[in-house]
């Protein structure tokens, strides 16, 4: 079955900040500890795999003997932050992401918690948990009665703001549709990208936009004392200030995914390499200022509750060095040339031209003639 998030803002009581400070903490050191503890037994049992196949990991539970504090929260809060281990070794096992690291205070505050016999209920803009009781919520759109809540992700973003996502099951079976309308993607840096039919996102940069703002402000910052009560301030305005650019970013991706889901049956982009790309052609800011990332995700599965397809061609496919019209491929095409210019006559658009190439050898995926 099918899962579906949703995502509200929470209002937690001064009380239920503390707890909540306490919970985070308490999953980042028994996730830092199990960490610890699984090196110490890889370092002891490197040379005997059989060994270390037979030994048994220590659990949270092993940990509150030592550390009775930890009785204090969740212990569901706990048992995620074991699972979340276990995926991370999975992932590096299986050459999917590299060796897990240690959490940091820094870092981003959140822990995960199930549904157990009812313990979490919701009931007239309030949001009942473990431990924390009922937690006043902004619920400003109504899960369907359908939708069974599985687990709820609590998070506290860098400006004391809390949000709860709530995990929901539903059965849900999409009927794959018809394919008729069609359209192709081709990344662009300036526009986020430009369609088979000519048409440009016209994302606006926002990164680029509160740039100037944005490095006054740090400079403000590396001015002052670290720890200072001025510094807690222009650190608040700083990430006040990168929160409105990722918020602004989220919502311009999720309304372009929207119509391009609403309006084709089946999208096709090239499966790109951003990082890469950020990397080897020094487009670092402008790459990651996109979310070309985060808007193929939206996308994806904006059209699979639809019963629609994302086609996704080589990355090595030379849309760009393509004639659209002719089929002939160039030898070389250098960034800075912006129309395309082919020896059968044709000119169009360098964006444009490489857009219907990657229509039609989505089409060709698709068997379409």
């Amino acid at each position: 079955m099918p899962n579906k998030a949703y995502k509200f803002r929470l209002y937690p009581t001064k009380e239920q900040e503390q707890l909540l400070a306490k919970t985070f903490g308490c999953v980042r050191f028994v996730y830092n500890k199990m960490l610890e503890d699984r090196l110490r037994i890889y370092e002891k049992f490197k040379d005997d795999k059989e060994a270390l196949k037979k030994h048994k990991f220590p659990t949270p539970a092993k940990y509150k003997k030592d550390f009775p504090w930890l009785k204090e929260v969740d212990s569901l809060a706990l048992a995620n932050a074991q699972l979340n281990l276990q995926k991370a070794f999975t992932n590096f096992f299986s050459g999917r992401a590299g060796f897990p690291k240690f959490k940091s205070r820094k870092a981003k505050q959140s822990y995960t918690t199930n549904v157990v016999n009812g313990n979490i209920k919701l009931a007239d803009g309030y949001i009942k948990l473990p431990k924390l009781k009922w937690v006043k919520f902004k619920q400003h759109r109504e899960i369907p009665a359908d939708h069974t809540i599985k687990s709820c992700t609590i998070t506290k973003t860098k400006t004391g703001k809390y949000f709860i996502s709530i995990l929901t099951e539903y059965k849900h079976q999409p009927v794959p549709k018809d394919v008729k309308n069609v359209v192709g993607l081709d990344f662009s840096m300036n526009t986020l990208y430009v369609d088979s039919e000519g048409k440009r996102a016209n994302y606006p940069r926002f990164y680029r936009q509160a740039l100037e703002k944005l490095a006054r402000a740090q400079r403000v910052l590396s001015r002052r004392r670290k720890g200072s009560n001025r510094w807690h301030k222009q650190r608040l305005k700083v990430a006040k200030l990168h929160e409105k650019i990722a918020n602004q970013r989220k919502d311009f991706l999720h309304k372009a995914s929207r119509r391009l889901a609403n309006r084709y049956d089946a999208v096709v982009i090239e499966d790109l390499n951003m990082k890469g790309m950020s990397q080897a052609l020094h487009f670092g800011k402008s790459v990651h200022d996109n979310g070309w990332g985060m808007f193929t995700t939206f996308l994806q599965y904006k059209l699979e509750e639809q019963g629609k397809k994302l086609i996704k061609i080589d990355k090595w496919f030379p849309s760009s060095k393509t004639c659209s019209c002719c089929g002939q491929v160039k030898v070389s095409l250098s960034l800075s040339e912006r129309l395309f210019r082919c020896e059968c006559g044709f000119v169009a658009d360098r964006d444009i031209n490489a857009a219907i190439n990657i229509h039609k050898e989505g089409l060709k995926q698709l068997g379409i003639a």
